[in-house]
């Protein structure tokens, strides 16, 4: 008896799975470095507002709202400038909506997680909210 031969189809991963990967990736990262975990993906109410994909905390209390970027090379500046000046001014705003519901304010900054060509880069303090 002669079987037809059977061709797997594996559908490449969306957008969106490769997002959810990458803040995988960079949320091991960070927890391995003594970071813990606050929120993942806030997201402020309405439109034009921001997401931010990690809320993070160090073991000294500071908060640390993380910004993942994935490319596959670093073509046109790479992950790190893909985090530009509008991009910074959404995360910050987003930021400041996060940090209403709390009572006293705690010292904060804003790190970029960049992953590219398979290597991961931590940039902690990347951007101020000025």
């Amino acid at each position: 008896m002669v079987v037809p031969a059977f061709k797997a189809i594996i559908k490449p991963a969306t957008t969106k799975q490769q997002g959810d990967r990458a803040e995988d990736d960079a949320l091991k990262l960070l927890q391995q470095a003594g970071l813990r975990l606050l929120e993942r993906n806030y997201r402020t109410p309405g439109r034009g507002g921001g997401e931010i994909d990690l809320i993070m905390r160090e073991p000294d209390g500071t908060v640390v709202f993380v910004e993942v970027r994935q490319r596959r090379n670093a073509r046109h500046g790479g992950a790190l400038a893909s985090v530009t000046s509008v991009k910074q001014r959404r995360l910050v705003f987003a930021a400041r909506h996060y940090l209403l519901r709390w009572p006293q304010l705690p010292p904060c900054r804003f790190d970029v997680v960049a992953l590219e060509s398979g290597q991961a880069s931590w940039l902690k303090g990347a951007f101020d909210a000025h």
